[in-house]
């Protein structure tokens, strides 16, 4: 029996185990899928592949109840939909121009079956008249011009209204009017809901998808190096953007055993098992971090917590992150030999977004921000998010991507609209052709700050052959700031 017990505990204890990695397993691939999604252009693919088959199916629906729809409403408004919604922002993404072009493009259709039944009479095949469709061309691209209309799927929809006749016992006029009145209902149905689509998700997908937007407003900074009170001022104005942001300075004590004190005011309240040689040992660190807290709590009026804590570097701070509920780290930037320090890096690889800030002057205001972004993805949205928030309504934030060859431009100009477009505040977009060092060295002057990726999502082998570009930077007459995404 207490063999059996044995077994049935052993066997509980398994399936708690698998049941726990299953919901981390969970939690990271929706992690994954939220950072896909912040892609814009990813985020349009698969808007299409959902609600483009959707709205036509409805209309199909419609079709099979009402005998007077025509299934030769599906051309146009399946690719005037795909328009709609693979380009939101584009020249032919207005609603009023994707029912206006596809209805009138339908009446001058109408106008050019009602001439031809005029001249030639009630047609007897199903093929029209060479004068009807060259007629109905012409007088839509007369008329969509005019109006400001112009859209590919309005010569669609004016040469099938010549075919158009879904009930045999109509005349071709009738079927013809039937036809207008069809497109345009269906266009009304199909641009309400993209309507729908653009305003409550697409234009709010910085607030549903982007992390940093939401987040990122508790700030842990290590206080290390001499540059360290600067740091956390820079820490200060990223929390301070947020209502709810606060910053904890961390102070670090070379201890073997990891302890963590937490101070209030000037009192230290160690947890158990802390020792009275830690405690004298902290108070020096303790009364500078004060002082900092205090100058902070002056300068940028966010909530400002000290803690200490003692162990090995990097974990100690991960651990501090973690228990001060912090979801952003800010540290020094460090370097070893001309490349960036273990314990930075040991920071980057850690679960927590985290920026290493590297000062160069006494900037303590940071209104021009350059952003250098490369690729689409979380990781650029999170660096504009926080170049906004510093440089404030007042501020100018640049973002730019540097191209190799002018072929490279237009895509980047559209990719660099995107981040611009989740942006809160104003947002000034550059492409260039000049090398990313050269782009920097030669502009860099202009800014406070300049922000950077770590570039931990690259292969180790492809940081090898070309480092990241902040290691590559050596003199730069501005701050900078290089912005890791944590793994989830």
């Amino acid at each position: 029996m207490s063999r059996l017990r044995r077994y049935a505990s052993h066997l509980a204890a398994r399936l708690s185990t698998l049941s726990a990695r299953v919901r981390r397993l969970e939690r990271r691939e929706l992690s994954e899928f939220r950072r896909w999604l912040e892609n814009t252009n990813n985020l349009l693919h698969l808007s299409i592949l959902l609600f483009v088959p959707l709205l036509i199916g409805f209309v199909t629906f419609l079709t099979g109840r009402l005998q007077t729809l025509s299934y030769l409403l599906f051309p146009p408004l399946a690719s005037g939909t795909y328009t709609l919604f693979s380009d939101p922002e584009g020249q032919y993404s207005s609603p009023t121009r994707f029912v206006g072009s596809l209805s009138i493009g339908a009446m001058c259709g109408l106008a050019a079956l009602w001439f031809t039944v005029t001249v030639y009479g009630e047609a007897q095949s199903a093929v029209p008249h060479p004068e009807s469709a060259a007629l109905a061309v012409f007088l839509t691209g007369v008329v969509t011009w005019a109006l400001d209309l112009e859209a590919p799927s309005a010569f669609s929809t004016a040469l099938l209204t010549l075919v158009s006749r879904p009930d045999t016992s109509l005349s071709q006029t009738a079927g013809g009017i039937a036809y207008v009145v069809n497109i345009f209902l269906a266009s009304v149905i199909i641009a309400g809901a993209f309507v729908v689509w653009r305003g409550q998700l697409y234009e709010q997908r910085a607030r549903y998808l982007y992390e940093t937007v939401r987040g990122d407003d508790h700030v842990l900074v290590p206080m290390r190096g001499e540059h360290a009170s600067r740091t956390a001022l820079f820490g200060a104005r990223l929390a301070a953007a947020h209502d709810a942001g606060k910053v904890v300075l961390l102070g670090l004590v070379e201890e073997s055993d990891r302890q963590l004190v937490e101070v209030e005011g000037n009192d230290i309240a160690t947890t158990e098992g802390a020792n009275e040689e830690l405690t004298d040992g902290a108070d020096e660190t303790v009364s500078k971090l004060e002082s900092c807290a205090a100058d902070i709590r002056t300068r940028v009026g966010v909530p400002c917590e000290v803690v200490v804590a003692a162990g090995d570097s990097v974990p100690t701070t991960l651990d501090a992150a973690r228990n001060a509920n912090c979801d952003l780290v800010v540290t020094p930037y460090e370097e070893d030999r001309g490349l960036l320090s273990d314990y930075v890096r040991g920071i980057f690889r850690g679960p927590t977004d985290a920026v290493a800030f590297r000062s160069v002057g006494e900037t303590r205001r940071w209104r021009r921000v350059l952003v250098l972004v490369s690729r689409p993805g979380d990781t650029a949205h999170a660096m504009i998010d926080f170049a906004t928030r510093l440089a404030g309504r007042n501020g100018v934030v640049s973002v730019t991507t540097c191209i190799s060859n002018e072929v490279e431009r237009r895509r980047a100009e559209s990719r660099l609209a995107n981040f611009a477009e989740t942006a809160d505040g104003p947002i000034e977009t550059r492409v260039s052709r000049a090398g990313v060092e050269s782009f920097i060295a030669a502009n860099a002057g202009s800014y406070d700050l300049l922000v950077l990726g770590s570039s931990q999502d690259r292969s180790a082998a492809s940081r090898f052959v070309a480092p990241p570009t902040f290691e590559r930077l050596h003199e730069v007459e501005c701050d900078v700031a290089v912005f890791d995404r944590g793994d989830p």
